[in-house]
């Protein structure tokens, strides 16, 4: 049984005449009258009756029309099906900053993998400077990386993780939901540097104190710094994300410094100035929460 016959029945149908479902359909009026003529052929019986431009079913066409409705609906959904997987990669390449690597990545990747099931994904973890350019030059699909700018580049807005002063359980300070950067200047501190902009207004406020914080120990690493502060090395700021485990088990306590409140990590979502893929949509309707 032929498709377009199908299709042309339940166009004619629907519009009530020969002439609108042939427009529709972007066929000639005796095009249309071919197909279902053909039908009726095949099913050996008249499905329209004729009243002179208008038509209408006959208790044969009636009796027969759910079931093209459905043969329709099927062939739709498996051509969809078909052009989706068409659209969709074999291989997927990320690439994302370290702490996306370790705190959104194991989160998301299986959402992704329930949503694609025969997706290969490839991850790589770099800085955001090396991200992009793998992006410009096809060599990854799709980027997480700090927020950025490039006339070449879609980019989006994918998560913002506020930078907070945390301290372990028994520490004097914990409980507390704001504190002024004075009472933290005598504390020991460790301080987790990552070089983003956002940094630096933290290092301004601790220039502009007349004593300086007692920094014991700089760390380019969140993870090292949080196992520090857990082994009560000192206090420190760290993005939100690295810590919420740790604040849910109640061994970290996070706390707001007036002077420094508001600052966080924004990460963007990147891809090439293109249509953004059926994956992009459905990472960024499922953002990081």
């Amino acid at each position: 049984m032929n498709i377009e016959n199908i299709e042309a029945f339940v166009y004619v149908f629907h519009y009530g005449s020969f002439n609108k479902a042939a427009e529709v359909l972007f066929l000639s009026q005796p095009s249309v009258t071919a197909r279902i003529q053909s039908l009726e052929r095949e099913l050996d019986c008249r499905l329209f009756d004729r009243l002179g431009k208008q038509v209408q079913l006959t208790e044969k066409g009636r009796q027969f029309l759910p079931y093209a409705q459905q043969l329709l609906q099927i062939y739709r959904k498996g051509k969809q099906h078909i052009q989706r997987q068409r659209a969709i990669p074999h291989e997927l390449r990320i690439g994302c900053t370290v702490s996306v690597s370790n705190y959104m990545i194991p989160e998301l990747l299986p959402k992704l993998k329930a949503q694609y099931p025969g997706l290969q994904i490839k991850v790589t973890t770099s800085v955001t400077e090396d991200i992009v350019n793998k992006v410009l030059n096809r060599e990854l699909d799709i980027g997480f990386v700090r927020n950025v700018s490039h006339p070449n580049l879609q980019s989006v807005k994918y998560y913002e993780d506020p930078i907070r002063l945390y301290t372990y359980a028994d520490h004097p300070l914990a409980g507390h939901t704001e504190v002024p950067v004075e009472w933290i200047v005598d504390q020991p501190f460790v301080f987790f540097e990552c070089g983003s902009l956002d940094w630096l207004q933290i290092h301004r406020v601790f220039q502009s104190l007349n004593k300086p914080p007692a920094i014991e120990i700089h760390t380019d690493n969140a993870e090292t710094a949080k196992k520090l502060v857990l082994n009560k090395a000192g206090i420190c700021f760290l993005p939100g994300l690295c810590a919420r485990k740790e604040v849910r088990e109640q061994l970290l306590f996070p706390m707001d410094v007036v002077e420094v409140a508001g600052i966080a990590l924004q990460t963007n979502i990147i891809t090439l100035n293109e249509d953004p893929s059926e994956i992009v949509q459905f990472l960024i309707s499922n953002r990081f929460d």
